[in-house]
């Protein structure tokens, strides 16, 4: 039997959506019927194509327009397509309405711990709402976040981890830094400009780190200037140390470039992209302990595990793997291994045909 599956998402960005259209990628090869909505000169549209993906040019723009909500429905029916698989938050309020009387199974996407509660209305026009069939949790904290709210049908979420690919990385070629000293130890952040983050806790952990140390900082993506406005910077006696260096096209070559990713999130992330991206390249990670990383753990590496909204402990993880570069360089093995046996493209992609397989029999 084929199974048909709509999917509208954004795929403008080659980099941050790879682990989402690779998914289906893999289940075309596994010969499921896929079309795509997202904007046509989107970087993974010419790949879709490629294999054999039809990619319908459209990116939904406001939430609850007739138009749009009439032209998805048009869609799946003209297609009779048997699943909607929806991703972002304009995509899935207009695609359930859409979907409305149709024999088609709605899944959504969700990859945010927090802000879904059977008391807030609004929860009823997307997750909470009747219509959907099932909920794809990209991680664990995110499946029981949403299972305890009350009221909810808790068979319809499922946990399946946005998997990676190490062999997506092993040609990452490492590139030189200006302004740099070569002996620097290098550690490096990529984060959005935003205050879940917790940036300012790793700006305090910088300036607790002995001055004599030579642990350089990098702070990558998001606005240069939301950074440089930081409190702590300015005063640090570290402040030589801390390099933000914003939004690059080549970011992963600077990352591949450190010895050790850093992430100090406070909350809210299902399980860190950017983490996962680093421990790929061998990076040893040191990540606060929020719901959301439980995943990321690696096995004998507590260590490497800090309480959130802790800059002593941030700076107390910095100093051990700069004074032991033997175990820096022992975990930054078992990160890819770790990634490589737990949070596995090819799990990812066979996961998701099961739940769809599921959802449809």
């Amino acid at each position: 039997m084929t199974i048909k599956v709509l999917v509208i998402s954004n795929y403008n960005s080659s980099l941050s959506s790879r682990p989402e259209a690779e998914i289906f990628l893999g289940l075309k090869k596994m010969g499921l019927e896929i079309t795509i909505m997202t904007p046509a000169g989107s970087m993974y549209a010419e790949k879709f194509f490629q294999a054999g993906i039809k990619v319908i040019d459209f990116l939904a723009k406001k939430k609850f327009d007739r138009k749009e909500i009439a032209f998805i429905r048009s869609t799946i029916i003209e297609g009779n397509f048997q699943l909607l698989h929806l991703f972002n938050s304009k995509s899935i309020i207009n695609g359930i309405r859409a979907a409305r009387g149709l024999d088609v199974k709605v899944v959504l996407y969700r990859g945010f711990t927090g802000n879904i509660y059977w008391y807030d209305p609004s929860a009823y026009l997307k997750y909470l709402n009747p219509r959907v069939d099932g909920i794809f949790c990209n991680s664990q904290s995110v499946k029981d976040q949403i299972d305890r709210q009350l009221f909810f049908d808790k068979s319809k979420t499922i946990k399946i981890n946005k998997g990676h690919s190490i062999d997506w990385y092993k040609d990452t070629e490492t590139i030189p830094l200006e302004n740099i000293p070569s002996t620097a130890f290098l550690m490096c952040c990529t984060v959005r400009a935003q205050p879940m983050k917790g940036i300012k806790y790793l700006i305090q952990a910088m300036n607790l780190l002995p001055v004599e140390l030579p642990i350089h900082l990098l702070i990558l993506g998001g606005r240069k200037e939301y950074f440089e406005k930081l409190k702590g910077i300015k005063n640090s006696p570290n402040k030589e140390k801390i390099h933000i260096l914003g939004y690059r096209q080549d970011l992963l070559n600077v990352v591949a470039g450190c010895k050790v990713f850093v992430s100090s999130s406070i909350k809210g992330e299902s399980i860190t992209k950017s983490v996962i991206e680093g421990m790929c390249l061998g990076l040893a990670p040191l990540i606060t302990d929020i719901p959301g990383n439980v995943e990321l753990h690696i096995k004998g590496a507590e260590k490497l595990v800090v309480p959130s909204k802790n800059p002593q402990a941030l700076a107390d993880g910095m100093i051990y793997l700069y004074e032991n570069p033997d175990l820096c360089e022992k975990w930054g093995k078992e990160a890819k291994k770790h990634i490589d046996k737990n949070l596995n493209h090819k799990d990812t992609v066979q996961k998701t045909f099961e739940m769809y397989k599921n959802l449809i029999s």
